[in-house]
């Protein structure tokens, strides 16, 4: 993916290779700038590459698209102030196109239900918060049942003690509602709980440069972030990440200082 401005040009993304089985849970993980969320685009069919292809079931992101198969939680939860829960869930299946909404799908009630927000769901965003609106923006992108569920950093604003019970409900709603999950991180911790592969790359132009499986067992407890194979499993994509012969720091020797 090459970005163009102002007389140069900037290679983004190159050599990505990724794949994820159909109802599995991925993670990509990278340093700031290395096109993460550039490529989450491409899969949403918000950006379109210049070279190389993507496929979703076999079909193009375009497709899948006009079909309904994607759904798509950003870093904010992006919903419009003046329409309350329900009404912002229920949006994409008044602006989709009615012949493409898929059958068996939840109802908005059912999703807000399932997001742990029943009774809130005549609050405006701004009476909510911020894991709260973020659970409504799930249960919207997930609203027209669709196939792969696209997430950008979706609680990277949120504090780490309501991250933590985000992340298990995420959890807990991906796994009901059986959709394929991939979701983009700074998280090594998060990535390694959250995840089946975690997808490491390199910095810009961001390159796929390791894949790791992890052999966490479902269903995800806390519990599990104590155990030797959650260490092991986050020291490896570290490992990834930072490599393995990396410097140790140098540590300069402090004296006291003498007073007067």
């Amino acid at each position: 993916m090459v970005f163009k401005g102002r007389g140069t040009s900037t290679i983004a993304l190159e050599k990505i290779d990724l794949s994820m089985p159909a109802g599995g849970f991925g993670a990509i993980i990278g340093p700031s700038g290395c096109g993460k969320s550039t490529l989450l685009r491409l899969v949403a069919d918000i950006m379109q590459p210049l070279t190389g292809s993507i496929r979703i079931g076999g079909e193009s992101p375009s497709t899948a698209r006009k079909e309904n198969s994607l759904g798509f939680v950003f870093q904010q939860p992006t919903l419009l102030p003046w329409r309350n829960v329900k009404q912002n869930v229920e949006l994409p299946i008044r602006i989709a196109d009615s012949s493409n909404t898929r059958r068996g799908r939840l109802t908005p009630s059912e999703l807000i239900e399932l997001v742990g927000l029943k009774g809130f769901e005549n609050a405006l965003p701004g009476e909510l918060s911020g894991g709260m609106q973020q659970r409504a923006a799930i249960a919207r992108a997930l609203v027209l049942r669709p196939d792969v569920l696209l997430l950008d950093e979706p609680f990277g604003a949120l504090d780490e003690i309501t991250r933590q019970r985000m992340n298990l409900e995420l959890l807990r709603i991906w796994a009901e509602s059986g959709t394929t999950a991939l979701l983009v991180t700074h998280s090594i911790a998060e990535a390694v709980f959250m995840a089946d592969k975690v997808f490491i790359m390199s910095a810009r132009p961001g390159r796929m440069t390791g894949k790791i499986d992890v052999p966490l067992t479902r269903p995800r407890t806390l519990d599990m972030m104590r155990s030797p194979e959650f260490f092991n499993c986050v020291n490896e994509v570290r490992d990834g990440l930072f490599g393995r012969e990396s410097e140790p720091a140098q540590v300069t020797e402090v004296r006291p200082v003498e007073t007067w």
